[in-house]
C-alpha cells in the first residue's frame, strides 16, 4: 500500500470515536490499553495493511502513532527502530543518509491518537505526513542529521570511560536512544569494541519535542 492511499483511508477515520465503527469487543480488549502498539496495529488493520516485519509499513513510507490529548499534544515519546542490528554503524558515524535509521525517518505518516476518557472514546486524529525531501523539511532533516551525529559521538563517548563502561540514554533534540526490552533481556555486542556495551537492547524514539514541532 501506498502511503498517499492510507493517508485518504486514515483521514476518513479521523474524529470518530471507536464505538462508532469498531466491534465493542475491540476496544474492550484490555490490551489495548497495556499495550502501546495495540492501537497503532489496529489501524494498519483497519486500513487493509498487512502486518509484517518489513522494514517501511507502506511501500513508499512508514506510518508512526502516538498517544496524545484529545487537542493533539503529545503524551508519550514515540518509538523508531530498534538499534542492535546498527550498533556499529552509529559506532563508526555511518552517513547518515545511508542508514536504516534514515529510511525510517524520510517519509512518515504520523497519526495522533487521542487517548482521552473511555477506550470506546479514542480517536485517531488527523494524520501529517512528513516529506523530509520536500523544501517545507528542510530545517528538520537538518536537525534530525546533526542529531544523529551527536547521538553517535556521545555512545563512543560513554563507551571509552573504561574497559567495562556500558551505554546509556544519549539525546539529541529531536530523536533520542534508550533502552527498550524485556525479559529475558538481550545484550547488544559490538565487533568495533569487541565486547557486550549493553545488557538490555536499546531503540531509537522521537521525543515530544518532534510531534510538536510538526503539528
Amino acid at each position: 500500500m501506498k502511503l498517499s492511499e492510507a493517508e485518504i483511508k486514515i483521514q476518513r477515520l479521523a474524529n470518530i470515536p471507536f464505538k462508532d465503527y469498531l466491534n465493542p469487543d475491540v476496544f474492550k480488549d484490555a490490551m489495548i490499553k497495556l499495550n502501546k502498539g495495540k492501537t497503532g496495529q489496529l489501524l494498519e488493520l483497519t486500513i487493509g495493511l498487512q502486518l509484517s516485519n518489513t522494514t517501511l509499513d507502506f511501500e513508499d513510507g512508514e506510518l508512526k502513532t502516538n498517544k496524545c490529548n484529545r487537542f493533539g499534544v503529545p503524551l508519550e515519546t514515540m518509538f523508531i527502530t530498534q538499534t542492535s542490528s546498527m550498533i556499529d554503524e552509529l559506532l563508526s558515524r555511518k552517513n547518515f543518509f545511508q542508514t536504516k535509521l534514515y529510511k525510517k525517518l524520510q517519509r512518515i505518516l504520523y497519526v495522533p491518537i487521542s487517548k482521552d476518557g473511555d477506550t470506546s472514546e479514542w480517536m485517531y486524529l488527523p494524520c501529517i505526513q512528513v516529506d523530509l525531501s520536500q523544501p517545507l523539511y528542510t530545517e528538520l532533516a537538518k536537525q534530525l542529521e546533526e542529531d544523529y551525529y551527536n547521538i553517535c559521538d556521545q555512545l563512543n563517548s560513554q563507551l571509552q570511560v573504561s574497559s567495562t563502561a556500558t551505554l546509556h540514554t544519549a539525546n539529541g533534540k529531536f530523536i533520542q536512544i534508550r533502552t527498550k526490552d524485556s525479559k529475558p533481556y538481550h545484550a547488544i555486542y559490538s565487533n568495533i569494541y569487541k565486547r557486550e556495551i549493553s545488557d538490555k537492547n536499546r531503540a531509537f524514539y522521537f521525543k515530544k519535542e518532534l510531534m510538536k514541532y510538526i503539528t
